[in-house]
């Protein structure tokens, strides 16, 4: 399996999708785009059985101060075209529904630290997530559902947390794959997002949360890879 990584800043990686990669000896690629802004070809696309897209603290809009945000748009978009499975986790999610033309935009409210999402579809077509469950999230923005996407999850503040289109595209607003690590890099690097909210955990809170809730987001994430790939 070849697999090839868009990440947007180092202290957001695969997190516990490394464990998944290694089961399945995955030869993993990366673009790392806080180091260089290359990108691979179109063509390359055909050798790739998975493109993942990473989160980030910048928006997709924001393509005058990163331009490389709009070659990865099309890089995106082409590898939906091609059949390629792609997941996308927060602003992944977010530049999956850019690429398909769908607007990204702030959202009423922030939403940082662990919040309940809740599944809303059980097609057969699609993935499921549980009636409830809770989840890592760090984001301020949002999205409308791309064209044909089918709707996979929301939260009490966001509608738009979990969609999927066709068999092989995921978009995830939250964070399955984050571990104590790499939230704590989040919070190292992103703490000015803490500021007052109703869905907004302060830092301690965050990091008073036991193994037992990160060991409980591996199986889901594993999930949605399995069905990627299938």
């Amino acid at each position: 399996m070849k697999v090839h990584v868009l990440q947007h800043v180092s202290f957001e990686g695969l997190g516990n999708m490394e464990a998944w990669l290694r089961e399945r000896e995955a030869q993993v690629s990366f673009s790392r785009l806080h180091e260089s802004p290359l990108l691979p070809d179109v063509a390359e696309l055909d050798d790739m059985d998975l493109l993942v897209a990473l989160g980030g603290p910048m928006s997709v809009n924001d393509e005058a101060a990163f331009p490389w945000l709009a070659q990865e748009k099309r890089l995106v978009a082409a590898a939906i075209e091609r059949g390629i499975a792609v997941l996308g986790v927060c602003l992944g999610a977010q530049l999956i529904a850019a690429a398909q033309g769908a607007r990204v935009y702030p959202a009423s409210e922030k939403e940082i630290g662990w919040h309940t999402i809740s599944g809303t579809s059980r097609l057969a077509s699609v993935f499921q997530f549980p009636d409830r469950v809770d989840v890592f999230h760090w984001h301020g923005e949002t999205f409308d559902l791309p064209a044909n996407a089918i709707h996979l999850a929301r939260s009490a503040s966001c509608m738009n947390q979990a969609f999927q289109l066709g068999k092989r595209v995921i978009g995830l607003q939250f964070h399955l794959e984050v571990t104590r690590q790499s939230m704590a890099g989040m919070l190292d690097h992103c703490v000015a997002d803490l500021t007052a909210g109703r869905y907004v955990q302060p830092a301690d809170r965050i990091r008073a949360v036991d193994e037992q809730r990160y060991a409980a987001l591996e199986p889901l994430m594993y999930g949605v890879l399995d069905w990627l790939v299938a």
